[in-house]
């Protein structure tokens, strides 16, 4: 099978899309012949490209030849054309928060987005929660749809350096959604510091102040030696389609505090502290609940992540491009 798979979000970011392509393509190529295609962007200008152009136009004659074109985010071609289009889509957050956006992305995603997966051959969901989201929220019909979970790298594991001192740790962009600010106030209500790590993202979203400590971007392998260290990691996200955080966390041993009810409670299993996001009292009972039982959540955790495999999330990704193929 020979498959294009549009590679412009590893240019873009080093968050989920790039975090799903890294771990997937390795993998789709030990067993399809992949073609990487990729449109260029810098700067306002770009972006306005890639959206204008690239995605909607240009992106399907780069594909020309391919038995099937992936698209990893919900951005694509806009017409059924000749080379039969799966797209990813990751969340339904600006179509349930679009308050949390910029105005472009707000008017692109109304606009275009629901064309584009009525074009779309096939369509992936990384859960449960977001192929419901599709069918109540933009009328997909779930047959068109499959859910094929995130996984977690191997350098997220129990074994390996720890980060030094007593603190909690938040991981995310810097944007409205991941509700950073009810995370800061639970954590200086108990008098422990928060770590946060995660790229500078819009909304006007800070981590700073007393008892916080900014990390910013980092790398793998130091965001690993951060799980391991903390005495819990927070993520009480206002909305996601998955939460890979949530996995990381767990696959590093450390006991995990997230929002209840939507993909954060699926992913999460059972193996985390749930809590109501909008209240920072709750979350800072969650992180005093979560360091209590460390232990426990620890055994969980590490139970819980062998149900995402990378490998598997690939072999379910070619068993898509062969129906959208057929």
């Amino acid at each position: 099978m020979n498959v294009a798979v549009d590679v412009t979000a590893l240019a873009q970011t080093r968050a989920g899309t790039a975090r799903y392509l890294h771990a997937l393509l390795p993998r789709l190529e030990r067993e399809a012949t992949v073609r990487r295609v990729s449109g260029f962007a810098a700067g306002r200008a770009g972006t306005l490209w890639l959206d204008l152009a690239w995605y909607p136009h240009l992106l399907s004659h780069r594909a020309a030849g391919a038995d099937v074109l992936h698209c990893p985010t919900y951005r694509g071609p806009v017409r059924d054309g000749r080379v039969p289009v799966v797209v990813t889509v990751h969340d339904l957050a600006v179509f349930r928060h679009p308050e949390a956006f910029p105005a472009w992305t707000r008017a692109y995603s109304r606009r275009i987005v629901p064309r584009v997966l009525r074009a779309a051959r096939r369509i992936v969901a990384v859960s449960e929660f977001t192929a419901g989201e599709l069918e109540s929220v933009l009328g997909v019909p779930r047959a068109k749809v499959s859910v094929v979970p995130n996984a977690v790298d191997a350098v997220f594991a129990a074994e390996g350096p720890r980060a030094e001192g007593d603190y909690a740790l938040a991981v995310g962009t810097l944007e409205p959604r991941k509700n950073l600010a009810r995370a800061i106030e639970a954590a200086r209500r108990l008098g422990l510091e928060l770590r946060v790590v995660g790229a500078q993202g819009w909304g006007g979203v800070e981590a700073r102040g007393g008892g916080v400590t900014w990390l910013g971007e980092v790398d793998d392998h130091e965001l690993a030696r951060q799980y391991r260290g903390a005495l819990c990691v927070v993520y009480p996200s206002l909305y996601e389609g998955f939460g890979i955080p949530v996995i990381e966390a767990m696959a590093c041993g450390a006991p995990v505090v997230t929002s209840v009810g939507g993909a954060t409670e699926e992913v999460a299993g059972g193996a985390a502290v749930l809590v109501d996001p909008l209240d920072a009292a709750a979350i800072a009972a969650g992180i005093e609940d979560a360091v209590a039982r460390a232990d426990e959540l620890r055994r969980r955790g590490l139970e819980r992540v062998r149900v995402f495999s990378w490998d598997e999330s690939a072999r379910r990704t070619l068993g898509v491009y062969r129906e959208a193929a057929a």
